[in-house]
């Protein structure tokens, strides 16, 4: 289980109510106007026109519980700085490639946390990652006519991107092959099945491979009791089906079968 759920929310001309001054609400209106939206200082005028994003960063505890109660009400969504108990979301440390962007979070555990796994993030992930979504954004009408059915399509991406793939993302020439690669490329037909027998109901104890099927896998077929948190390692489109409802086949997809942890007498 998640104890939030990721979004990207564009703002880009839009108002985001800031309340506050100082060292604690500047990294808030940078990030804001980074996104392209505008500041709004004035509560009435923001509750007027219907603001629905709102970042309080006063000094005084007791006023910024005050203003996230009394926002909060208002139907704004109100993130209030180095207070997560009073937070409907939280700001993670964002890891641009622009138009990739990657967002690391700890629930407002530790923001030097998020800080640092980025910028180790920062050191192994080639500039070109931007380069390379757009390319493959201005390729997808002519991969849809190519590969009209969605599965089969995806099934061809994952192919590319997958690790040593043809597009590999950690590959800085990727961005530069897909032009390339779009010409050339076969449809992906043949399914894929895999069993994975669970050891524990830890996902940690999954191997590299065992997690690289469920990343793709197009169907889970689980097989016993298999625990949520492993279920949650896969991909969240992927059909999950108990073992006796499954199907003989199925064609030209990859299935990957979870067997539950083997109980102790």
């Amino acid at each position: 289980m998640i104890n939030s759920l990721p979004l990207f929310h564009r703002i880009n001309g839009q108002k985001v109510l800031v309340l506050g001054s100082g060292d604690t609400a500047e990294p808030k209106i940078r990030l804001i106007e980074r996104a392209g939206g505008i500041i709004e200082d004035d509560i009435q005028r923001a509750i007027d026109e219907g603001v629905k994003v709102a970042f309080v960063a006063y000094d005084d505890a007791e006023a910024c519980k005050v203003a996230a109660i009394n926002l909060r009400c208002a139907g704004m969504l109100v993130n209030v700085v180095d207070m997560p108990d009073l937070c409907d979301f939280t700001t993670p440390s964002i890891l641009d490639r622009d138009p990739v962007l990657i967002a690391i979070g700890t629930g407002g555990a530790s923001a030097g946390l998020a800080k640092h796994v980025r910028l180790r993030l920062d050191a192994i992930l080639p500039q070109s990652l931007g380069k390379l979504a757009s390319a493959l954004l201005s390729a997808r009408e002519k991969l849809r006519a190519k590969h009209p059915d969605g599965a089969d399509r995806r099934r061809v991406i994952d192919a590319a991107l997958r690790e040593g793939g043809e597009l590999d993302p950690f590959d800085a020439a990727s961005a530069d092959k897909v032009e390339n690669w779009l010409a050339n490329e076969q449809s992906i037909n043949d399914g894929k099945n895999q069993i994975i027998q669970l050891t524990s109901e830890d996902p940690e104890d999954l191997t590299i491979r065992q997690m690289r099927w469920l990343g793709v896998a197009d169907i889970i077929l689980m097989e016993g009791d298999v625990p949520g948190t492993v279920l949650a390692r896969a991909r969240a489109d992927a059909q999950r089906v108990p073992s006796e409802h499954a199907k003989a086949d199925y064609p030209g997809q990859t299935v990957v079968r979870l067997v539950a942890p083997i109980q102790a007498a």
